[in-house]
């Protein structure tokens, strides 16, 4: 999953600069000098904010000690490692114990929380006056397989997504959830935009690295979901995709403030 991630971000940087222009844009005039986020993973998010916020720290919040252990090297690659501090914690066990933020960020992590609501709720006491929460969430995974492509094969992806959608309705019931709803509820004021992704052919390399490491995952995730044929057609879909020229990305995001006064 690593990978994935690591890919996402490079291959989508130009979305996560603009949607951290519009988080500053948000933030306004007021100073942002700690960053919480929740669900780092490698760590794409925080080095894209400590970009746009050159005065911040971030503390990097993952319950895999593995992300974590990414993450810091790639700190220390940067030479932003003074500016990060990772965090293992589990956030449907405990709120852990961190320091007030000007700025929380939860980027495709708020939909594997069990309660969410009450995570938001420790969210709002742990912000600043005035602090925002960002949140970026997504429906499913990117459509990599042009219009042109060969029937059979659209046919194919489609399924894939179909029975990805299944699964995650049986394992992540938040997944595509009303995120605005739920902010409110915790007591945020919301304000949302949709990002409709479009990354035509060719592809970077980085970007048939990052379809190719999808389509295997689907093959790995799906297992016994997927009949013989479908595996086989799968399988021979992978076998010859990083030779294509007509691969593309077309995927949806929804990135949200939420934010509270300043008194």
């Amino acid at each position: 999953m690593s990978s994935v991630l690591d890919l996402d971000a490079e291959v989508l940087r130009s979305y996560l600069d603009e949607v951290t222009a519009w988080i500053a844009q948000q933030a306004g005039d007021r100073p942002v000098r700690h960053i919480l986020d929740l669900g780092t993973g490698t760590g794409a998010g925080a080095f894209a904010l400590l970009r746009r916020f050159p005065a911040a720290t971030v503390t990097a919040v993952d319950a895999d000690p593995a992300m974590l252990h990414r993450l810091a090297g790639r700190a220390r690659e940067l030479g932003l490692h003074d500016r990060v501090r990772p965090v293992a914690a589990d956030l449907d066990d405990a709120w852990p114990d961190v320091e007030q933020a000007d700025l929380v960020w939860a980027s495709a992590s708020l939909h594997h929380l069990a309660e969410p609501v009450r995570v938001l709720e420790s969210v709002r006491a742990t912000l600043a006056p005035g602090g925002v929460l960002a949140v970026m969430e997504l429906s499913g995974m990117p459509w990599f397989l042009p219009e042109s492509a060969d029937p059979a094969e659209r046919a194919l992806e489609a399924r894939t997504q179909e029975l990805q959608a299944q699964a995650r309705a049986e394992h992540l019931p938040h997944m595509g959830a009303n995120w605005r709803h739920l902010l409110e509820k915790a007591g945020f004021t919301v304000t949302e935009r949709v990002l409709d992704i479009a990354v035509d052919a060719p592809l970077p390399p980085a970007g048939v690295e990052y379809a190719a490491a999808v389509f295997g995952r689907v093959g790995e995730q799906l297992g016994d979901r997927l009949t013989s044929d479908e595996r086989q057609a799968l399988e021979r879909l992978l076998a010859g995709l990083r030779q294509r020229d007509d691969l593309v990305i077309r995927t949806t995001r929804t990135a949200l403030i939420g934010s509270q006064p300043a008194s």
